[in-house]
């Protein structure tokens, strides 16, 4: 007997967890940090083109497979173009997520950790250079993250175990407000820093000599694995959105809450780097390394608005893990259950399984592990390169290409038009289609070549 399908219970909770699949460490962590070295405000403006000329599209794109089927990747795929190759692309993206949940996993670990040190012994340091020799002695240590890491997968399991209505989206309606109203709060406290006004002139003020052929290819990375695209998540999440919602007006609303907390976390964090006297572009050790610098320096003049700050601070960073965690494990477990035909526990229980040994590899090649090489790369290193470099990009462009050249055009325009009951003309309709058909495409090959190069 078939399974009936779960669905989300409105828009609002599809868009709720559709932005959570989106929203997580890359807003918190990949974004400040890449303004801080892109050059501020100029990076922010090609950083919004990008998400609307090139994101958007192709986050529709995959939303509208997605929509159209109401199945996984790959039944998805076997649906549209039955009997061809195409299936491929539907295992490639039960793959990818796999893989990049694995060390996603290890970091959401280390998240876990400074948040119980921040509740408990906090950040007492004075210079930069030994919070971040604390943070390489605590990651090379081969017991503790490996138990975070666990804590944090066993609760995605638990989430997505219970389910699209009771897990999921439940989680979402919770975590997803709590999530704007904690950056809310901590952009408040961090732009009334002393010295803080220097990093809001950062992010308002652009350097349009900033604006250079490498910052517009990062700006278009950056927009690209903000939204999670070609990992097969949106496709998923949008497989359980009900055929009376309008999939245009969940992805924008989805691109447009993923691009308001990027810019809030820009301005909870830049200004306080500033206030701190650091340098903007201090990197991907901005969250365990340069910020509980910060905190512990705030700490010598009023220690409890230290403590809270950095409490607040990462229970986002947790949070925001989750939520996009959670969407990367449901791509693998609705694949199980609806090709396999395996209970969700069951699927859930194989998932949390391949994910948690290939991370705890990942978790171990920073100390036991070091030593391990593939390609000249560590183990979480590798899975990094692997999944960021090709897989994404890879599974990204087979998604325009099939929605593109593939599709038929008018199931296409049904989608978009939503059965030709949305109220605009279609010229809407005929930029995006050429967005997807003739300016993605190029886009998404100059986004791999330079990560490549780079």
């Amino acid at each position: 007997m078939e399974r009936r399908r779960e669905l989300f219970g409105g828009r609002s909770a599809a868009i709720l967890a559709l932005a959570g699949s989106a929203i997580g460490l890359g807003n918190i962590w990949r974004f400040p940090y890449m303004v801080g070295q892109m050059g501020g405000a100029a990076f922010i403006i090609l950083y919004l083109a990008s998400c609307l000329l090139l994101s958007l599209p192709i986050f529709l794109a995959e939303a509208i497979i997605g929509h159209r089927t109401h199945a996984g990747t790959i039944g998805a795929m076997e649906q549209l173009a039955p009997g061809t190759k195409w299936k491929w692309l539907g295992l490639l993206t039960v793959l990818s997520p796999m893989v990049i949940l694995s060390y996603y996993s290890v970091v959401g670990g280390w998240s876990i950790d400074y948040l119980w040190r921040s509740l408990t012994v906090g950040f007492h340091v004075d210079e930069v250079g030994a919070v971040s020799s604390a943070f390489g002695a605590f990651i090379s240590k081969p017991w503790v993250p490996l138990v975070c890491h666990t804590l944090f997968l066993g609760a995605c399991a638990g989430i997505v175990s219970a389910g699209i209505k009771s897990g999921i989206e439940r989680f979402n309606k919770i975590t997803m407000p709590l999530l704007f109203v904690l950056i809310v709060l901590i952009m408040v406290y961090s732009i009334s820093l002393p010295g803080a006004g220097a990093g809001v002139d950062y992010l308002l003020k652009p350097d349009f000599s900033k604006i250079t052929p490498s910052a517009i290819a990062a700006a278009m990375g950056q927009s690209f694995f903000s939204l999670s695209l070609g990992v097969g998540t949106i496709l998923t999440y949008s497989s359980y959105i009900h055929r009376k919602e309008n999939i245009l007006v969940t992805g924008a609303g989805t691109v447009f809450f993923d691009l308001l907390f990027a810019l809030i976390a820009g301005f909870a964090i830049m200004p306080a780097v500033f206030a701190a006297g650091i340098e903007p572009g201090a990197g991907p050790g901005l969250i365990f390394e340069t910020l509980p610098f910060i905190f512990a320096k705030m700490g010598t003049t009023v220690p409890w608005v230290s403590s809270v700050v950095a409490v607040l601070f990462f229970v986002t960073i947790v949070f925001a893990a989750f939520t996009s965690a959670i969407s990367m494990f449901e791509v693998g477990v609705a694949y199980l259950v609806e090709q396999k035909g395996l209970s969700r526990r069951r699927a859930t229980l194989l998932i949390f399984a391949v994910t948690w040994l290939l991370g705890a590899l990942c978790s171990l090649s920073f100390g036991p592990l070091s030593g391990v090489k593939i390609f000249g790369r560590t183990i979480f290193n590798f899975c990094d390169f692997l999944t960021s470099n090709f897989l994404m990009t890879f599974g990204g462009l087979l998604f325009v290409i099939f929605v593109g050249w593939k599709m038929d055009k008018a199931a296409v325009r049904d989608e978009f038009t939503h059965g030709g009951t949305a109220r605009f003309n279609g010229a809407v309709f005929d930029v995006f289609w050429f967005l997807l058909r003739y300016i993605a495409p190029p886009a998404i090959v100059v986004i791999f070549l330079t990560n490549f190069v780079a």
